[in-house]
């Protein structure tokens, strides 16, 4: 298959058998290269599995293996940080590390069925899932409709990878008695973002979505599923209380919803070259976010209506700078930046007040600072 098969990165060295010796000393360059040497480990593995399928199989590992790379690893660093929040000393840091990787599959799953659903034509600067078996398909010339052999090999693939993060986890090496609650969380986890995922659908589709709803949107599709729950993760796989897994809440929420945020303040007035996504990309694909939901509760009846018609239609760069000004002119980007900051200090209030781990509550500020300061 022309155009899927791509070759295979550089070995890495080995990573050690512990990230850090001590949770303050926490290193997220190093953590994002011991994820992926995770993660290129286990696509090996399954690529090996695969192999007697031929060369269809070999080129749905291979967009896979694009799939899990690269990226900011937040959802893999707070389950580690849920982790040594509630036990620091790290028995065995690969297994651990398999954990957290897990939560990438299931973040690269999310990603590609939700490119699919956007219609999105880009993931981090380069063509998504489904347009690249589309252009595959065009290129060999093959029978058919190369939209819906790209839609069918996209769902395919995310399903695929969402095996794949439940099989991760499952087989990450820590003792079945441990892993058993992190599954129990991981299971509500996935529910909660196909649910919230399918609210998000339903919602764009009645073209009406005031903040509330957005939020609710926000906080199911993306926040609890970006933080909570994989605090959670890996504060069960370390055997947490009740109580700590409340606390993890009361930090994890707010911030994940900050973080969500960020995302929808970015999804407007982003820079391409950071975001590797289109200029105003989530008012070309008609997502009705909170900061879109603000704008239209202030912005004047004409300019509200404006915003509102060009919602998921084709916009030129000249009818993208508009909506960013009525979007700015209603407040609506400043309305949001004070909500960022509102649910960051709740967030980091309740942290002060857990029942975790000191040090690496040290470790969760960082992780706050890097989810909501970003411009990526």
């Amino acid at each position: 298959m022309r155009g899927l098969v791509r070759s295979r990165p550089c070995p890495r060295p080995r990573y050690p058998a512990r990230v850090t010796s001590a949770v303050h000393l926490f290193d997220p360059a190093a953590f994002r290269d011991a994820v992926q040497m995770v993660l290129d480990e286990f696509l090996d593995e399954q690529a090996e599995r695969l192999a007697p399928l031929g060369p269809d199989a070999a080129a749905l590992v291979a967009e896979a293996r694009i799939a899990v790379t690269g990226g900011k690893r937040l959802r893999a660093a707070f389950c580690h940080a849920g982790y040594v929040a509630v036990r620091p000393e790290i028995a065995d840091e690969r297994a651990l590390l398999r954990a957290c990787a897990s939560l990438e599959l299931l973040h690269a799953s999310a990603l590609v069925h939700d490119d699919y659903m956007d219609a999105s034509d880009t993931r981090r600067g380069r063509a998504a899932s489904h347009r690249i078996f589309e252009s595959a398909h065009t290129d060999a010339g093959w029978d058919g409709n190369p939209q819906q052999y790209g839609a069918a090999a996209a769902i395919l693939l995310g399903d695929l990878l969402l095996t794949w993060a439940d099989e991760l986890l499952r087989r990450c090496g820590l003792p079945l008695a441990d892993v058993a609650p992190a599954l129990d969380m991981f299971d509500l986890c996935r529910s909660e973002v196909v649910a919230g995922q399918f609210l998000d659908v339903s919602v764009q589709a009645r073209g009406v979505a005031d903040v509330d709803t957005a939020m609710t949107v926000l906080r199911f599709k993306s926040a609890k599923y970006s933080v909570e729950r994989p605090l959670h993760i890996g504060a069960a796989l370390a055997g947490a209380s009740d109580a700590q897994i409340q606390a993890l809440t009361d930090f994890g929420v707010p911030l994940g919803e900050a973080f969500q945020l960020r995302d929808d303040q970015l999804g407007v007035f982003g820079d391409p070259a950071l975001t590797g996504k289109p200029a105003g990309d989530d008012l070309v694909e008609g997502k009705r976010t909170v900061l879109v939901a603000m704008a239209l509760d202030a912005a004047p009846a004409p300019e509200a209506t404006v915003l509102d018609e060009a919602l998921g239609t084709p916009l030129d760069d000249a009818m993208v700078d508009e909506l960013r000004r009525i979007i700015t002119a209603a407040g609506a980007d400043v309305k949001v930046e004070a909500l960022i900051d509102e649910l960051t200090e709740r967030s980091l209030a309740a942290l002060d007040a857990a029942p975790l781990d000191a040090a690496a509550k040290g470790t969760l500020r960082d992780l706050a600072a890097a989810a909501t300061r970003r411009t990526t």
